[in-house]
């Protein structure tokens, strides 16, 4: 399978490519160098004429780009970037599209458990609202074209633990990144989704049983392999 990777070179992008290069034709590409010198072609994602070109001939896209703090960039990376995207796949012919965002809602239901899906809610940051609409984006050209696209909610990414984990508890929706690359997998593999366009809450850290990952079970397959639970255990003294 031939996959545009957008943002190859930004702070998801190198540890996803080593876990799906020796499977997948990956077209790396950015606006700036590889932090590990791997080769990129330069692409700018606010330009239209730029990702039309790279995605021709690609089977799937996988769009890991971003822009949280510039009030232009935010706008133009994160929501017309999204818009580029999908007018690409749709004037190709593309059926298959790898999105991500953040959980926009999380704080609102930490005091609540198995939360799936929940109306959004824009905050008043760069990063959410254009994250959120660069959502309606999807789905609008998922009903319009029937285009596949699997969005991936997240608020955090990090190293799997090796060791145990001292003075604080476990993360709330945060991926390892052997499970975001086992989920961008089964993202790919995946026939169709429901309604064209499908948002799965992902995480690695089930003991809080807060934020279900039941759809993502049960539509992807997905499943956090290391048991977090076990780094984050606390040593309990003898009852006298």
């Amino acid at each position: 399978m031939k996959v545009l990777f957008l943002g190859a070179s930004g702070l998801i992008g190198p540890h996803l490519t080593p876990g799906l290069v020796d499977d997948y034709d990956l077209r790396l590409t950015d606006v700036k160098e590889h932090p590990d010198g791997i080769e990129v072609e330069h692409l700018d994602i606010t330009d239209y004429t730029q990702v039309l070109k790279a995605a021709q001939g690609m089977d799937a896209i996988m769009n890991f780009t971003v822009n949280r703090s510039d009030a232009d960039l935010s706008f133009h990376v994160n929501t017309c970037g999204a818009w580029h995207v999908m007018r690409a796949a749709a004037e190709l012919g593309i059926r298959k599209v790898v999105h991500s965002g953040p959980q926009a809602v999380r704080s609102l239901y930490d005091h609540d458990f198995d939360v799936d899906q929940v109306p959004s809610r824009p905050s008043t940051g760069l990063y959410g609202t254009t994250k959120l609409l660069s959502a309606e984006i999807c789905r609008a050209y998922a009903r319009a074209h029937g285009i596949q696209i699997v969005s991936f909610l997240f608020n955090g990414l990090h190293d799997a633990p090796t060791e145990p984990i001292t003075g604080r508890d476990f993360p709330v929706m945060s991926v390892v990144w052997a499970d975001l690359i086992q989920a961008c997998r089964q993202a790919l593999e995946l026939e169709s989704v429901p309604g064209g366009y499908q948002e799965f809450n992902l995480h690695s850290h089930l003991g809080h049983e807060k934020y279900s990952l039941e759809r993502a079970r049960e539509i992807l397959g997905f499943e956090p392999r290391p048991n977090m639970a076990e780094f984050y255990r606390r040593p309990v003294g003898e009852v006298v």
